[in-house]
């Protein structure tokens, strides 16, 4: 769209008296003027966080170490990572976090009867805590074909079971820690035979 712009009509006026009309000022060829336009941009600055990965979904586990009373199935839980990326003044003080495992009861693909998840334990392996001493593996979960008399153990997956944890959230900020377990399912010798499925739940809390 062009824009008009209107100019009022020059009148010429008649006096006996002289007007002198100043010349109107002329530019150089080839003036210019510059403006320097600036501008600060800040970096965007995410909050951090606290997450928890799992490098894998599934475990097959195989006969190993089966015996004439108990037959033992073993496999690797895959690595487990909590990556803290907060800041300092993010953290609530006081603060510390943990990895928590729950499995399910087997069930049998063909109708067989389910396996407790009480016979299900895994032995936690710190892959990776970091130079401060503040992150360390869970004890060992053992079975209920096992002694639960043992010092320190838990029985079987049937509950919150710690595989990984610190006390204090601040001086572990800003790392990444890794973490598996040796799982083992132990049964009755006589176990029904078949395929069995659980499903193992592993939840970050702070």
């Amino acid at each position: 769209m062009r824009a008009r712009v209107f100019l009022p009509a020059v009148v010429a006026l008649t006096s006996t008296a002289a007007v002198a009309v100043p010349a109107a000022a002329l530019a150089d060829p080839g003036d210019s003027a510059g403006v320097q336009v600036t501008v600060d941009i800040t970096e965007i600055k995410e909050p951090g966080v606290l997450a928890l990965t799992v490098a894998g979904t599934a475990v097959d586990l195989k006969e190993n170490g089966s015996d004439l009373l108990v037959r033992q199935f073993t496999g690797t839980l895959p690595t487990v990572t909590v990556t803290d990326t907060r800041t300092a003044s993010e953290i609530p003080a006081g603060s510390s976090w943990a990895v928590l495992g729950t499995a399910g009861d087997f069930t049998g693909t063909a109708g067989q009867a389910p396996i407790s998840a009480g016979n299900l334990g895994w032995k936690p392996r710190l892959i990776n805590g970091g130079t401060t001493g503040e992150v360390s593996e869970g004890e060992e979960v053992v079975t209920v074909l096992d002694d639960p008399t043992q010092p320190g153990n838990n029985v079987g997956l049937t509950d919150q079971e710690l595989l990984v944890s610190t006390y204090d959230s601040a001086a572990v900020t800003g790392g990444a820690y890794s973490v598996d377990a040796d799982l083992f399912l132990r049964t009755p010798a006589d176990v029904a035979a078949g395929s069995y499925r659980s499903t193992l739940t592993l939840s970050l809390f702070e």
